[in-house]
């Protein structure tokens, strides 16, 4: 069996003093509490033979409560994150006010083995954040998509 693919848009805009990304914290209680580590480009699974690029748009919308914005879109490639999930994304440049995403929720049992269902948001929040913070707020696998889009932007 093939494993778990994702999908994301990694939005970014130009501010006077550089690049900004948007990323989303994880929500959940499993996330709840940490910051460095704990944030991802919005994306979400997919299953073949849904193509990743409708996928990463759909998850972008699922979880932001908003549309993909529109322009230019550049891919940034593959990468296996550390449990083995390929990961697929795309930048644009985009502006979005982070007050206005509304996101999806999820369910799971929590705490754990309580036989409780509870509904969590897919993320909690999101935030521009410059490349250095971004880099320590991203999960690691993730991490690859701030230097490719760094590497595109300059060509």
């Amino acid at each position: 069996m093939a494993g778990k693919r994702s999908a994301g848009l990694l939005l970014y805009r130009g501010t006077a003093n550089g690049v900004e990304v948007l990323l989303a914290h994880m929500g959940g209680p499993l996330w709840e509490r940490r910051d460095a580590g704990a944030w991802s480009v919005p994306k979400g699974e997919y299953v073949p033979p849904e193509e990743a690029w409708d996928a990463a748009r759909r998850e972008f919308e699922e979880e932001l409560g908003l549309p993909p914005p529109e322009g230019c879109y550049l891919p940034l490639g593959e990468a296996r994150q550390s449990g083995g999930k390929v990961v697929t994304v795309w930048a644009v440049e985009g502006d979005l006010d982070p007050e206005r995403v509304v996101p999806g929720t999820f369910e799971m049992e929590w705490p754990r083995g309580s036989g409780v269902l509870g509904t969590f948001p897919e993320i909690d929040r999101v935030a521009w954040c410059g490349p250095h913070e971004a880099r320590a707020r991203l999960v690691a696998g993730q991490r690859v998509f701030l230097e490719r889009l760094a590497e595109r932007l300059a060509t």
